[in-house]
């Protein structure tokens, strides 16, 4: 193969992560932006895991997946029968199925988690395998810790499983344990040593808990492995898992020395990092690498003197090859509902009039307030007013005192279907006193297990957005808001929280662990 297949889990392995955790309609807008980034897999989730993740893996291989072009829509599943079943009754709707079984092959995990002999555990591999060839001729499988796996031990068992069908064998460093040499000569030893590997692609699954994952993964391209499992902005277990726009502007960037590419679309990778930010509220530091916000920045007056004169000096990439730009005035208080709408459509936004009437209220508000109205502006304000789940609850009105010497009280009113609810709260500031305001209102209290507050753009007018995770009497549901003023942002923030709790769909899911 002259290129490298991009399978993205994100939505799998990434959501697994604390605090990432997205519902059904988060998936599918994610989904859609991988589509256009033009990834070759997309790992949906876990379908066994929970019903909800069961729906959102259903829904992505039906309304991504049937799409022109799509990419491959996967399920994982455990060796169990009825976890395949289970993947295959959700990606089955898409035009190109996979589904991804795994068993942890190290004897670490033998001995101590599924106290099986390795007899036992090459058995239920090969059995899975056929189980799911049954109903899809993709069929990817992983020996979970093949870092630290046996290695004549698992050459018997990718060979046995490629026998069996599988197409593609994936080599997870589960825990991060592998260095790039190391894993450079495990990848050219397995194909060496399994006599069928020319039947499957060779796929490697590296995690960052070294900080390694990128490297690995590269080292594991020229050793031959044509399958790079990874995230956007680096998300997943732990310390997270190889990063997508890190390897694929790696690629892309030293074709001269690794001479193989990505069908990837990089003018998407941009816009695709921001979305997830969006939807997780957990944002890249800002020196990530490619996507983080000095990944172009230039503040020392060497660099900036090199950069004016020629950008090559300092600059291997350029912004636009990721679709990034300097942020500038798109819109103003007299733009209408059409160009909003054109706008939004360009940041990957494509809302039903219902949604677009609330963005667009929420924009005049916005640009009454705001000189200068900005691209991030627009998504923060779309991202806080396009709820995620039903509102049942909505912020009507919020009145707070505070000041050096006075006790912080709030007044909050809320809405909820066709009723109004108001009371009042103290605290030790005022976001405390306006949270416990509405705590009073709901009967329900909430403990905030974390809170971050950022400006989404420069100056004393940026928006200020509001990430907070609240624990309900031992249920953990994140929310997000945005204002100009921060005491509201917070305020919205902690109602979205609410509203995850009360809705179905809401709370952090428990899963099981995949490769």
């Amino acid at each position: 193969m002259d290129r490298i297949i991009i399978f993205d889990t994100s939505l799998r392995d990434g959501e697994q992560a604390p605090g990432f955790s997205m519902n059904t309609q988060e998936k599918l807008e994610m989904a859609r932006q991988l589509a256009r980034l033009n990834v070759d897999v997309i790992e949906a989730g876990f379908p066994i895991s929970s019903d909800e993740d069961f729906e959102a893996v259903r829904e992505v291989a039906k309304q991504v997946g049937t799409l022109e072009g799509a990419p491959i829509i996967c399920g994982l599943s455990r060796v169990g029968l009825a976890d395949i079943d289970r993947a295959w009754e959700a990606v089955k709707y898409a035009r190109r199925s996979r589904i991804h079984t795994f068993v942890a092959t190290s004897d670490i995990h033998l001995k101590y988690k599924l106290r099986k002999s390795r007899a036992e555990v090459l058995k239920a591999a090969v059995d899975a395998v056929k189980h799911a060839r049954a109903y899809c001729e993709d069929v990817e499988f992983s020996p979970e810790d093949a870092s630290r796996t046996d290695f004549d031990y698992m050459c018997e068992v990718l060979e046995a499983v490629i026998d069996a069908g599988a197409r593609t064998i994936n080599i997870p460093d589960t825990v991060g344990y592998a260095i790039p040499e190391e894993w450079f000569n495990r990848i050219m030893k397995i194909r060496e040593h399994v006599k069928n590997s020319g039947k499957a692609v060779l796929s490697v699954h590296c995690h960052n808990d070294l900080g390694q994952a990128v490297a690995n993964s590269l080292a594991a391209i020229r050793a031959g492995a044509r399958q790079i499992e990874c995230t956007i902005n680096g998300i997943g277990e732990r310390a997270g898992n190889a990063s997508l726009e890190e390897i694929v502007m790696a690629l892309k960037t030293r074709k001269d020395f690794f001479e193989i590419d990505t069908q990837v679309r990089t003018e998407e990778i941009f816009k695709s990092s921001r979305l997830l930010s969006s939807i997780t509220g957990v944002h890249v530091q800002p020196n990530k690498a490619i996507v983080g916000e000095n990944a172009f920045a230039h503040e020392a007056g060497i660099h900036q003197d090199g950069v004016l004169k020629e950008k090559l000096t300092y600059e291997i990439m350029k912004p636009e090859d990721i679709g990034r730009a300097a942020n500038k005035l798109v819109m103003g208080k007299h733009s209408g509902r059409a160009a909003l709408a054109a706008r939004l459509r360009e940041l990957g936004f494509d809302l039903d009039e219902g949604e677009l009437g609330k963005a667009f209220k929420r924009f005049k508000d916005l640009a009454d307030k705001k000189k200068e109205i900005f691209d991030d502006d627009l998504i923060s304000i779309v991202k806080d007013e396009i709820a995620q789940v039903p509102e049942t609850y909505t912020l009507d009105y919020l009145h707070m005192i505070s000041g050096t010497g006075i006790i912080p009280s709030a007044t909050v009113r809320l809405k909820k279907d066709t009723e109004v609810f108001q009371d009042s709260g103290v605290g030790d500031g005022p976001v405390d006193a306006v949270l416990n305001a509405i705590d009073a209102i709901t009967g329900l209290k909430g403990r905030l297990q974390d809170y971050q507050l950022r400006a989404v753009t420069s100056g004393k007018d940026a928006i200020g957005e509001v990430s907070v995770r609240v624990d309900f009497d031992g249920t953990v549901v994140p929310g997000k808001g945005s204002s100009t003023d921060v005491i509201e942002a917070s305020a919205r923030a902690y109602v979205n929280a609410l509203n995850r709790l009360v809705h179905p769909a809401g709370g952090q899911k428990v899963k099981e662990i995949g490769p």
